[in-house]
C-alpha cells in the first residue's frame, strides 16, 4: 500500500484523486487537506480514515469535530488549520505521496517542503512553480524528489517525453481549449457576466481555474510551469487553441516529428499517470472512441482578445520575481471578478499595470517570495478599488 496525502481534497482534482484511489485499491490516504467545505470533508474522513486533516481556520476545524460526531466517528484524525495545517500534511511523515491540488500561492510552501523531504509530489498546483520554480526545482535537485504533472498538459508532455532527448526538442505545443469566449468579439469579452465566464464548455473545475482559462492566464501560467519542468526557455514554448479538447499536448521535434498524446477529457487519466509511474495500470476511464470526433481543428491564440497569455511570456522572459507579480496581481483581480467589483477585461489592465510598477528582484529564498507577493497584492488591490469606483481604466 503506497500512503498518500492530498492538499485541495474536496476540490475537483482531489475528488478525482480520491476516486482513482478507490479504483486502484492498492493507495492508503494519510492526509487530506481542505479549506471549509467541512460537509465533503467530513464523508471523506468518514470513507478514507486519514491519519491528518487540515482545514483553512480554527472555526473550520470546530465545525469539522462537530460534523464527524453527528456521523458517529468514534476515532477522529488529528485536525489542523492554517497554512501550518496545510503543511503539516504534506510533510506527514507516513505520506510517501503528495497530491498538490490547493489553488493559488497558498500550495507553494507546503508543496517546496514536501519536495525537500525528498516525496513524491504530483502537482496540479501550477502557482507553486510560477511563483517558485526556481527553489523548488534546487529543493528536487538536493533532496531527488520526483515531481509528476497533473495538470493534463503537462501530463501529456510528460508522456510524449519519455524516453526522449530534451535536446532534441524543437518547441512544446501546449493546446488551449480557447475557453466561453473563443469565438465572442472583444466587445462581448468586456461586457461578459460572471455566470458566463464560468460556463467553460469542456472541463468542470474550480471557480479561479475556470476564470483563468477564460483569458487565457491559465495557459499563460502553464507556459511558466513547463519552462520549470522541462527547462525549455519562452521561444521553445508555444500555444495553439485546439477547441476539442483531446489533444492534450504536442512535442516537436528537430526533425520535424511530432509526437502527441490523446485521451478523453478527464482529469483521472493524469492523476493516474502520475500516481503510478513509471507503471502504466488498467484505468477507470472508457477508451477513447475517434468516431465521437469527425473533425479535429487548431487556430492561433488572439492575443489582443487574450492579452493575458502575453503577459505570461512577459513575466517569464524578465524572470525572477515578475512571475510572482505576475500570479499575484491575477489572483486579487479574478477574484475581484467573481465578486462583480470588476469587468472581465480590467483583470489584465490591473496586472499589467502592477507589473509595470515592479523592479525586478533576485529571488533568493522563500522570504523574497513572501514579500513580492504580499507587495503585488497590496498594489492590485489599490487598482481593482480604482476601476470598481471609477468603472473605467484611465
Amino acid at each position: 500500500m503506497k500512503a498518500v496525502s492530498i492538499l485541495g481534497s474536496t476540490g475537483s482534482i482531489g475528488c478525482n484523486t480520491l476516486e482513482v484511489i478507490d479504483f486502484l485499491g492498492d493507495y492508503k490516504v494519510v492526509g487530506l487537506a481542505a479549506g471549509s467545505n467541512i460537509e465533503r470533508l467530513a464523508r471523506q474522513i468518514i470513507r478514507f480514515r486519514p491519519e491528518i486533516v487540515a482545514v483553512k481556520d480554527e472555526a473550520c476545524a470546530e465545525r469539522l469535530e462537530r460534523e464527524l460526531s453527528i456521523l458517529g466517528l468514534s476515532k477522529h484524525p488529528r485536525i489542523c488549520f492554517g497554512e501550518e495545517g496545510l503543511t503539516k500534511v504534506a510533510i506527514f511523515e507516513e505520506a510517501e505521496i503528495v497530491v498538490s491540488a490547493t489553488v493559488g500561492f497558498t500550495g507553494f510552501i507546503p508543496t517546496l517542503r514536501a519536495i525537500e523531504l525528498g516525496k513524491r509530489v504530483a502537482l496540479a498546483n501550477k502557482e507553486a512553480l510560477v511563483v517558485g520554480g526556481k527553489l523548488i526545482l534546487s529543493a528536487a535537485e538536493k533532496s531527488r524528489a520526483t515531481i509528476l504533472p497533473i495538470d493534463s498538459e503537462h501530463n501529456a508532455l510528460h508522456q510524449c517525453l519519455k524516453g526522449e532527448k530534451i535536446s532534441e526538442v524543437k518547441r512544446l505545443i501546449l493546446t488551449a481549449s480557447g475557453g466561453p469566449f473563443r469565438t465572442k468579439t472583444k466587445r462581448e469579452i468586456e461586457s461578459a457576466t460572471v455566470e458566463e465566464a464560468l460556463n467553460h464548455p469542456n472541463w468542470r473545475m474550480g471557480d479561479k481555474i475556470t476564470i483563468d482559462s477564460a483569458t487565457l492566464m491559465n495557459k499563460g501560467l502553464e507556459v511558466i510551469e513547463a519552462h520549470w519542468l522541462f527547462g525549455l526557455d519562452q521561444e521553445k514554448i508555444s500555444v495553439i487553441v485546439h477547441p476539442q479538447s483531446v489533444i492534450h499536448s504536442m512535442v516537436e521535434f528537430i526533425d520535424g516529428s511530432i509526437i502527441a498524446q490523446i485521451g478523453v477529457t478527464d482529469m483521472k487519466h493524469a492523476i493516474q499517470y502520475a500516481l503510478t509511474f513509471p507503471e502504466r495500470r488498467r484505468g477507470c476511464l472508457n477508451s477513447f472512441d475517434f468516431r465521437l470526433y469527425q473533425k479535429l481543428t487548431f487556430e492561433e491564440p488572439d492575443y489582443e482578445k487574450f492579452p493575458c497569455l502575453l503577459l505570461a511570456y512577459e513575466a517569464l522572459k524578465k524572470g525572477e520575481s515578475m512571475p510572482v507579480v505576475l500570479n499575484a496581481a491575477n489572483e486579487i483581480a479574478v477574484e475581484a471578478f467573481l465578486n462583480r467589483k470588476i469587468r472581465l477585461s480590467d483583470i489584465p489592465k490591473i496586472i499589467k499595470s502592477v507589473m509595470e510598477k515592479h523592479k525586478v528582484e533576485e529571488i533568493k529564498g522563500v522570504e523574497t517570495i513572501k514579500a513580492v507577493d504580499s507587495w503585488a497584492r497590496s498594489e492590485a488591490k489599490g487598482f481593482v478599488e480604482r476601476f470598481s469606483v471609477n468603472k473605467q481604466f484611465d
